[in-house]
């Protein structure tokens, strides 16, 4: 049975470009060189005055490090920070924009549902609406014809 599976993994093999196949003895390490973004804008560190490596955020940065409850007002926030805070700045309010479209989507729904309700009680659908467009474009269509 093993040997019917080897012949086809073979003559799989043979289809394969060789770049693809894989070979034996080969550490098959996947690169992620041109998936990752450049750091270089990133890794523009600097020395603050007591010596200590740091990243200076930008204005926009200085505003998520707040947002994020980082510092409580921008004249607390030092010149220099580290990169590790800024990231993680930035991760807090995804998680917190994520909660907000959630609760948005839900009440959106729920909005719906309750409008949905409220025209089914005015006995309105879009059934009868589009029975109603299409008995008005006859009438017209009728009196239009001589």
């Amino acid at each position: 049975m093993w040997g019917r599976a080897d012949m086809a993994i073979k003559l799989l093999g043979r289809n394969i470009p060789s770049v693809l196949r894989m070979t034996e003895g080969v550490d098959l390490k996947i690169s992620r060189r041109l998936c990752s973004k450049p750091q270089q804008h990133l890794q523009s560190k600097s020395r603050s005055p007591s010596g200590v490596p740091g990243y200076k955020p930008t204005d926009w940065e200085k505003r998520f490090l707040l947002w994020a409850g980082h510092f409580k007002k921008a004249e607390d926030i030092p010149e220099t920070v580290s990169l590790e805070t800024v990231r993680a700045a930035k991760t807090t309010l995804r998680v917190k924009f994520s909660y907000f479209m959630i609760a948005l989507t839900i009440v959106g729904c729920i909005t719906m549902v309750i409008r949905g309700k409220q025209a089914m009680k005015r006995h309105e659908s879009l059934m009868s609406i589009n029975l109603e467009k299409k008995a008005q474009w006859r009438a017209e269509g009728a009196s239009t014809k001589p």
